[in-house]
């Protein structure tokens, strides 16, 4: 009964978890209970808990950790512009000719607010307002449309700046070190277009098959003119390609941090709800206001994790989890396996953040123990957890496209939808899986750089 205290704390998190309570308080308070639990049969000391305030002002220390407001408040202040509205009519437009070329104009649009912004809700809702309701009106079938705003919304959270991997390289530690950020936004860029990639490729193939599900614009909606067109092409993709240049770019090219190039990236967005004079102090207070709310949910639930893992160690659970994860059958690929398919399961039940904080630090002592490349083994998380916005009952993606759905929209439909996108982010996660060097190519190439 002792040994099994860790795994029973675990599994008691999850209970409360999947009964709605909130994460924060769940974990913190499964902490106390098994604290006092272990205190009483006497494998527990008390006084652990004296590390606490230690642990807490390590989190508020945390440099990285400043970067997640700064990309939340990007996301929220793009929201504001009306940017995805006039990149998804321009898209639109263009693509219009094509069968299927609404959703390839929501994937193109998915992919760039992606690498804007990293933020799913506000991607999927502007989505879904914006462009469900025009394509339904030209004929489109419902599963497929409510798929590929849903699916193209998620791709924030592997095309950087991605808020899933500023987590996850907080959680993935060599030693007492953070892997970096700005590895993991590199390795991660190539993937994020596969899957952007293949999302297109679908769309296509689908649309050759069955041309009555997507239907290409009628000729009067689209001709608008070369000239017209060409100065909305440009009045729309600078903003997002400059974006993305000054936060990215800097990245990468060693100009900034993530956090310095988030907080950069925030001015960006400030000035051009200026320009299109959509600055005004309510709009500025509703973003503060969303800001703040996201982070303070995430800072509390780091909390109630710190509390729930000092009580783990203190039980000995990690020890367990340890010798059960690495001795699994088949060594790398048997712990592969095993750690991406309870990730999968536990994506249809509870939310990133949970799983990056709860079950992430289990496996990344065993990765390391196990020779695995960490940068590569964080996108692999990345592009995993990227499923858990869309895999029923509770992907968040659906959640978010269901509460602006028209009525005529059923959650059958949009659960339905989503299917074919699930299985087209296993396989290129297989893909990652199988070649590597997918991830790891790029920041191989910026080390020597670093090293000048």
């Amino acid at each position: 009964m002792i040994d099994w205290l860790g795994p029973l704390m675990f599994a008691g998190a999850l209970v409360l978890l999947s009964l709605g309570y909130p994460v924060a308080f769940s974990l913190g308070g499964v902490a106390i209970i098994f604290a006092l639990l272990g205190t009483v049969l006497g494998i527990f000391d008390l006084q652990l808990f004296g590390l606490m305030p230690l642990r807490i002002f390590s989190i508020m220390n945390n440099y990285t950790l400043l970067a997640i407001p700064y990309f939340i408040f990007m996301g929220s202040m793009l929201e504001k512009t009306g940017i995805a509205e006039r990149l998804l009519e321009t898209m639109g437009i263009i693509l219009g000719r094509l069968r299927g070329g609404l959703a390839l104009a929501v994937v193109i649009v998915g992919a760039l607010l992606a690498a804007t912004t990293g933020v799913v809700a506000a991607t999927v809702v502007a989505m879904g307002l914006i462009s469900l309701p025009i394509m339904l009106r030209y004929g489109y079938d419902k599963k497929l449309a409510t798929g590929v705003i849903a699916a193209s919304g998620t791709l924030g959270q592997i095309i950087p700046p991605s808020v899933v991997l500023i987590v996850l390289a907080d959680q993935l530690r060599i030693g007492d070190r953070n892997i970096s950020v700005g590895d993991l936004f590199i390795g991660s860029i190539i993937p994020g277009l596969m899957m952007a990639g293949a999302f297109a490729v679908y769309v296509l193939i689908i649309a050759f098959l069955k041309p009555e599900i997507a239907p290409a614009l009628p000729a009067e909606v689209r001709n608008i003119g070369a000239k017209a067109l060409t100065g909305q092409i440009f009045q729309v993709m600078l903003p997002p390609l400059i974006l993305i240049l000054l936060v990215l770019g800097s990245i990468f090219f060693g100009f900034a941090t993530p956090t310095e190039a988030g907080a950069v990236g925030c001015v960006a967005t400030i000035i051009l709800a200026a320009t299109n004079r959509q600055l005004t102090l309510s709009a500025l207070s509703q973003v503060c206001d969303s800001t703040m709310r996201i982070t303070s949910m995430v800072i509390f639930i780091l909390f109630g994790s710190t509390a729930f893992s000092l009580v783990f160690r203190g039980l000995n659970g990690d020890i367990f989890m340890e010798s059960v994860l690495s001795n699994l059958p088949g060594g790398q690929i048997g712990f592969l396996i095993v750690s991406m398919s309870v990730v999968l399961l536990l994506g249809f039940f509870i939310d990133f953040f949970e799983i990056a904080f709860i079950v992430v630090p289990l496996f990344v002592p065993v990765a390391q123990q196990l020779g695995i490349d960490l940068v590569w083994y964080g996108v692999l998380l990345g592009a995993n957890l990227q499923t858990s916005f869309l895999t029923p009952p509770f992907g968040f993606a659906l959640f978010y496209l269901r509460g602006v759905a028209p009525k005529e929209v059923s959650t059958t439909d949009i659960y339905k939808g989503v299917i074919p996108f699930i299985l087209i982010q296993l396989f290129v996660l297989g893909l990652i899986i199988v070649f590597p060097g997918i991830v790891t190519f790029l920041p191989s190439l910026m080390k020597p750089v670093e090293n000048l």
